[in-house]
Protein backbone atom coordinates (compact mmCIF):
# COMPACT_ATOMS: atom_id res chain seq x y z
CA UNK A 1 0.00 0.00 0.00
CA UNK A 2 1.34 3.65 -0.86
CA UNK A 3 0.57 6.64 1.23
CA UNK A 4 0.04 10.01 0.27
CA UNK A 5 -0.44 13.43 2.19
CA UNK A 6 0.28 17.03 1.49
CA UNK A 7 1.27 19.56 4.32
CA UNK A 8 2.93 19.06 6.79
CA UNK A 9 4.33 20.48 9.94
CA UNK A 10 7.76 21.31 11.37
CA UNK A 11 6.71 21.04 14.68
CA UNK A 12 6.46 17.71 16.56
CA UNK A 13 3.34 17.30 14.89
CA UNK A 14 1.05 13.98 17.47
CA UNK A 15 -0.91 12.52 14.67
CA UNK A 16 -3.13 10.40 16.64
CA UNK A 17 -2.81 6.78 14.50
CA UNK A 18 -6.97 6.29 14.08
CA UNK A 19 -8.62 6.30 10.45
CA UNK A 20 -11.52 8.72 10.25
CA UNK A 21 -14.71 9.35 8.13
CA UNK A 22 -16.64 12.20 7.49
CA UNK A 23 -19.14 10.68 10.34
CA UNK A 24 -16.34 10.91 13.09
CA UNK A 25 -16.94 13.07 15.57
CA UNK A 26 -14.48 16.24 17.18
CA UNK A 27 -14.95 18.80 19.67
CA UNK A 28 -13.05 21.91 18.21
CA UNK A 29 -12.87 25.62 17.83
CA UNK A 30 -10.08 27.87 17.05
CA UNK A 31 -11.23 31.77 17.74
CA UNK A 32 -9.17 34.75 19.13
CA UNK A 33 -10.46 34.28 22.55
CA UNK A 34 -8.21 31.32 22.87
CA UNK A 35 -5.17 31.88 24.45
CA UNK A 36 -3.37 29.59 21.88
CA UNK A 37 -4.78 31.57 18.58
CA UNK A 38 -2.23 32.10 15.89
CA UNK A 39 0.09 29.63 17.31
CA UNK A 40 -0.21 27.17 14.30
CA UNK A 41 0.49 29.85 11.93
CA UNK A 42 4.12 29.67 11.97
CA UNK A 43 6.75 26.88 11.48
CA UNK A 44 4.35 25.35 9.16
CA UNK A 45 5.49 24.05 5.91
CA UNK A 46 2.38 24.95 3.13
CA UNK A 47 2.89 23.35 -0.46
CA UNK A 48 0.20 25.50 -1.95
CA UNK A 49 -2.21 23.20 -4.90
CA UNK A 50 -3.10 25.21 -7.93
CA UNK A 51 -6.32 26.18 -6.24
CA UNK A 52 -4.98 27.55 -3.50
CA UNK A 53 -2.52 29.65 -5.24
CA UNK A 54 -5.10 31.00 -7.75
CA UNK A 55 -7.51 31.88 -4.58
CA UNK A 56 -4.97 33.55 -3.27
CA UNK A 57 -2.96 35.60 -5.72
CA UNK A 58 -6.87 36.92 -6.68
CA UNK A 59 -7.52 37.85 -3.42
CA UNK A 60 -3.71 39.91 -3.22
CA UNK A 61 -4.11 41.12 -7.41
CA UNK A 62 -1.22 39.98 -8.24
CA UNK A 63 0.54 38.05 -11.12
CA UNK A 64 2.69 34.47 -10.58
CA UNK A 65 5.66 36.23 -10.91
CA UNK A 66 5.53 38.84 -8.24
CA UNK A 67 3.74 35.95 -5.59
CA UNK A 68 7.05 34.18 -6.16
CA UNK A 69 9.13 37.40 -5.65
CA UNK A 70 7.21 37.92 -2.36
CA UNK A 71 6.03 35.31 -0.61
CA UNK A 72 7.06 31.95 -2.33
CA UNK A 73 9.67 29.28 -3.07
CA UNK A 74 10.23 26.55 -5.67
CA UNK A 75 10.91 23.10 -4.49
CA UNK A 76 10.43 18.98 -5.63
CA UNK A 77 8.44 17.16 -3.35
CA UNK A 78 10.38 14.26 -2.42
CA UNK A 79 7.83 11.43 -3.33
CA UNK A 80 7.20 12.70 -6.81
CA UNK A 81 10.00 14.88 -8.48
CA UNK A 82 8.15 16.83 -9.39
CA UNK A 83 7.95 21.03 -8.81
CA UNK A 84 5.20 22.95 -6.39
CA UNK A 85 5.46 26.03 -4.71
CA UNK A 86 5.57 26.23 -1.15
CA UNK A 87 4.77 29.24 1.32
CA UNK A 88 7.75 31.24 2.06
CA UNK A 89 7.82 31.57 6.10
CA UNK A 90 9.24 35.34 7.40
CA UNK A 91 12.37 35.76 8.60
CA UNK A 92 11.77 36.17 12.45
CA UNK A 93 12.20 34.21 15.05
CA UNK A 94 8.50 32.02 14.89
CA UNK A 95 9.09 31.40 11.22
CA UNK A 96 5.60 33.02 11.09
CA UNK A 97 3.61 32.84 8.36
CA UNK A 98 3.44 36.28 5.82
CA UNK A 99 -0.08 36.81 6.42
CA UNK A 100 -0.40 36.09 10.12
CA UNK A 101 -1.04 39.32 12.48
CA UNK A 102 -2.26 39.26 16.23
CA UNK A 103 -5.81 39.48 14.92
CA UNK A 104 -6.02 36.57 12.74
CA UNK A 105 -5.38 35.42 9.03
CA UNK A 106 -5.36 38.29 6.57
CA UNK A 107 -6.42 36.35 3.65
CA UNK A 108 -8.79 34.18 5.60
CA UNK A 109 -11.75 33.91 3.15
CA UNK A 110 -9.48 32.71 0.88
CA UNK A 111 -6.23 30.74 3.24
CA UNK A 112 -4.78 27.27 1.91
CA UNK A 113 -6.76 24.36 1.85
CA UNK A 114 -4.45 22.83 4.77
CA UNK A 115 -5.35 25.76 6.74
CA UNK A 116 -9.41 24.81 6.32
CA UNK A 117 -8.79 21.21 7.50
CA UNK A 118 -6.39 21.74 10.96
CA UNK A 119 -6.85 20.36 13.57
CA UNK A 120 -7.01 17.49 10.63
CA UNK A 121 -5.51 16.01 7.62
CA UNK A 122 -6.82 14.06 5.06
CA UNK A 123 -4.35 10.98 3.03
CA UNK A 124 -5.15 8.63 0.16
CA UNK A 125 -4.42 4.35 0.31
CA UNK A 126 -4.34 2.78 -2.60
CA UNK A 127 -2.25 -0.26 -3.88
CA UNK A 128 0.27 -0.01 -6.09
CA UNK A 129 -0.20 0.61 -10.13
CA UNK A 130 -3.98 0.14 -9.87
CA UNK A 131 -6.17 2.99 -10.02
CA UNK A 132 -9.21 0.76 -8.14
CA UNK A 133 -9.72 0.75 -4.08
CA UNK A 134 -8.38 3.99 -3.38
CA UNK A 135 -9.11 4.92 0.00
CA UNK A 136 -9.14 8.36 0.97
CA UNK A 137 -9.44 9.20 4.82
CA UNK A 138 -8.74 11.58 7.60
CA UNK A 139 -6.74 11.93 10.54
CA UNK A 140 -6.89 14.03 13.72
CA UNK A 141 -3.26 15.95 14.34
CA UNK A 142 -3.01 17.18 18.21
CA UNK A 143 -0.11 19.46 18.96
CA UNK A 144 0.75 20.21 22.38
CA UNK A 145 0.25 23.92 22.38
CA UNK A 146 -3.37 24.07 20.77
CA UNK A 147 -6.61 24.85 23.28
CA UNK A 148 -9.20 24.57 20.58
CA UNK A 149 -9.86 20.89 21.70
CA UNK A 150 -10.96 21.66 25.14
CA UNK A 151 -13.37 24.35 23.96
CA UNK A 152 -17.09 22.83 24.01
CA UNK A 153 -17.96 23.31 20.03
CA UNK A 154 -18.71 19.28 18.73
CA UNK A 155 -18.50 18.63 15.06
CA UNK A 156 -18.96 16.09 12.57
CA UNK A 157 -15.75 16.07 10.12
CA UNK A 158 -17.85 16.34 7.23
CA UNK A 159 -19.60 19.31 8.80
CA UNK A 160 -16.42 20.93 9.71
CA UNK A 161 -15.27 20.45 6.27
CA UNK A 162 -18.13 22.29 5.35
CA UNK A 163 -18.22 25.09 7.31
CA UNK A 164 -14.61 25.80 6.64
CA UNK A 165 -15.20 25.42 2.83
CA UNK A 166 -12.70 22.62 2.49
CA UNK A 167 -15.06 20.65 0.14
CA UNK A 168 -14.64 23.05 -2.52
CA UNK A 169 -10.97 23.03 -2.54
CA UNK A 170 -10.90 19.46 -2.92
CA UNK A 171 -12.94 19.47 -5.26
CA UNK A 172 -10.65 21.41 -7.22
CA UNK A 173 -7.30 20.34 -6.29
CA UNK A 174 -8.62 16.45 -7.10
CA UNK A 175 -7.20 16.27 -10.34
CA UNK A 176 -3.83 17.76 -9.61
CA UNK A 177 -3.78 15.20 -6.10
CA UNK A 178 -4.41 12.32 -8.46
CA UNK A 179 -1.77 13.88 -10.68
CA UNK A 180 1.09 13.78 -8.03
CA UNK A 181 -0.14 10.17 -6.58
CA UNK A 182 0.03 8.50 -10.22
CA UNK A 183 3.67 9.90 -10.34
CA UNK A 184 4.41 8.68 -7.27
CA UNK A 185 3.57 5.41 -8.52
CA UNK A 186 6.18 5.39 -10.90
CA UNK A 187 8.94 5.61 -8.24
CA UNK A 188 12.12 7.86 -8.60
CA UNK A 189 11.71 8.18 -12.15
CA UNK A 190 12.10 11.81 -13.24
CA UNK A 191 10.08 13.27 -15.76
CA UNK A 192 11.71 15.40 -18.55
CA UNK A 193 12.39 19.17 -18.31
CA UNK A 194 9.68 19.87 -20.79
CA UNK A 195 7.39 17.55 -18.61
CA UNK A 196 8.37 19.66 -15.58
CA UNK A 197 7.69 22.64 -16.94
CA UNK A 198 4.22 21.86 -18.14
CA UNK A 199 3.05 20.38 -15.02
CA UNK A 200 4.47 23.75 -13.29
CA UNK A 201 2.40 25.82 -15.85
CA UNK A 202 -0.67 24.51 -15.01
CA UNK A 203 -0.19 24.57 -11.49
CA UNK A 204 1.19 27.92 -11.02
CA UNK A 205 0.02 30.85 -13.79
CA UNK A 206 -3.88 29.97 -15.52
CA UNK A 207 -2.92 33.55 -16.99
CA UNK A 208 -0.05 31.85 -18.86
CA UNK A 209 -1.92 28.57 -19.81
CA UNK A 210 -4.88 30.38 -21.03
CA UNK A 211 -2.46 32.42 -23.54
CA UNK A 212 -1.11 28.81 -24.43
CA UNK A 213 -4.22 27.38 -25.66
CA UNK A 214 -5.76 30.21 -27.74
CA UNK A 215 -2.96 31.94 -29.05
CA UNK A 216 -1.04 28.46 -29.91
CA UNK A 217 -1.52 25.63 -31.98
CA UNK A 218 -3.51 23.90 -29.28
CA UNK A 219 -6.57 23.86 -30.52
CA UNK A 220 -5.76 23.20 -34.12
CA UNK A 221 -4.23 19.78 -32.49
CA UNK A 222 -6.71 19.17 -29.85
CA UNK A 223 -10.19 18.65 -30.83
CA UNK A 224 -12.65 20.21 -28.23
CA UNK A 225 -16.27 21.28 -28.13
CA UNK A 226 -17.36 24.96 -29.29
CA UNK A 227 -19.00 25.00 -25.77
CA UNK A 228 -16.40 24.05 -23.58
CA UNK A 229 -13.67 26.16 -25.64
CA UNK A 230 -16.12 29.46 -24.88
CA UNK A 231 -15.97 28.28 -20.63
CA UNK A 232 -12.13 28.20 -20.88
CA UNK A 233 -11.97 31.43 -22.16
CA UNK A 234 -13.64 33.43 -19.19
CA UNK A 235 -13.61 30.49 -16.36
CA UNK A 236 -11.00 29.66 -14.60
CA UNK A 237 -12.29 27.18 -12.39
CA UNK A 238 -13.29 25.47 -15.53
CA UNK A 239 -10.05 25.86 -17.43
CA UNK A 240 -7.99 24.75 -14.19
CA UNK A 241 -10.04 21.54 -14.22
CA UNK A 242 -9.20 21.09 -18.07
CA UNK A 243 -5.32 21.85 -17.71
CA UNK A 244 -5.29 18.33 -15.54
CA UNK A 245 -7.03 16.50 -18.30
CA UNK A 246 -4.40 18.04 -20.86
CA UNK A 247 -1.85 16.74 -18.07
CA UNK A 248 -3.18 13.58 -17.46
CA UNK A 249 -3.06 12.89 -21.66
CA UNK A 250 0.37 14.25 -21.85
CA UNK A 251 2.28 13.12 -18.79
CA UNK A 252 1.02 9.44 -18.57
CA UNK A 253 -1.25 9.19 -21.83
CA UNK A 254 -4.48 8.82 -20.22
CA UNK A 255 -7.65 8.68 -22.74
CA UNK A 256 -8.94 12.15 -21.61
CA UNK A 257 -8.68 13.95 -24.89
CA UNK A 258 -8.91 13.37 -28.25
CA UNK A 259 -6.12 14.67 -31.09
CA UNK A 260 -7.69 15.94 -34.27
CA UNK A 261 -6.35 14.57 -38.06
CA UNK A 262 -4.78 16.73 -39.58
CA UNK A 263 -1.56 18.24 -40.97
CA UNK A 264 -0.85 19.92 -37.30
CA UNK A 265 -1.03 16.73 -35.99
CA UNK A 266 0.50 14.73 -38.18
CA UNK A 267 3.98 17.06 -37.83
CA UNK A 268 3.75 17.26 -34.48
CA UNK A 269 3.79 12.84 -34.30
CA UNK A 270 6.42 13.12 -36.73
CA UNK A 271 8.29 15.53 -34.87
CA UNK A 272 7.76 13.29 -31.61
CA UNK A 273 8.88 10.27 -33.05
CA UNK A 274 12.33 11.89 -34.92
CA UNK A 275 13.47 13.22 -31.60
CA UNK A 276 12.82 9.50 -29.89
CA UNK A 277 14.61 8.05 -32.50
CA UNK A 278 17.55 10.36 -32.02
CA UNK A 279 17.37 9.78 -28.07
CA UNK A 280 17.44 5.63 -28.89
CA UNK A 281 20.39 6.01 -31.22
CA UNK A 282 22.29 8.63 -29.08
CA UNK A 283 21.35 5.58 -26.06
CA UNK A 284 23.19 3.22 -28.50
CA UNK A 285 26.45 5.44 -29.23
CA UNK A 286 26.47 5.88 -25.56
Amino acid sequence: MEEFEFGKSKKSDKVVPVKLTANSRLKFRCHKGVKCFTACCSNVSIALPPYDLMRIKKRLGISTGEFLEKYADIQVLEKTLLPVITLRMRDDEKKSCPFVTPDGCTIYEDRPNICRYYPMGMATLRKKDTEAGKDEFYFMVKEDHCLGFEEDKEWTIGDWRKDQGADLYDEMNRGWMEILIKKKSFGQHEFSDEKNKMFFLVSTDLDAFRLFVFETSFLQIYDIPDEKIEKLRTDDNELLKFGYEWLKFSLFAEDTLTMRDNDVVAARKAKIIAKANERIAAKKKG
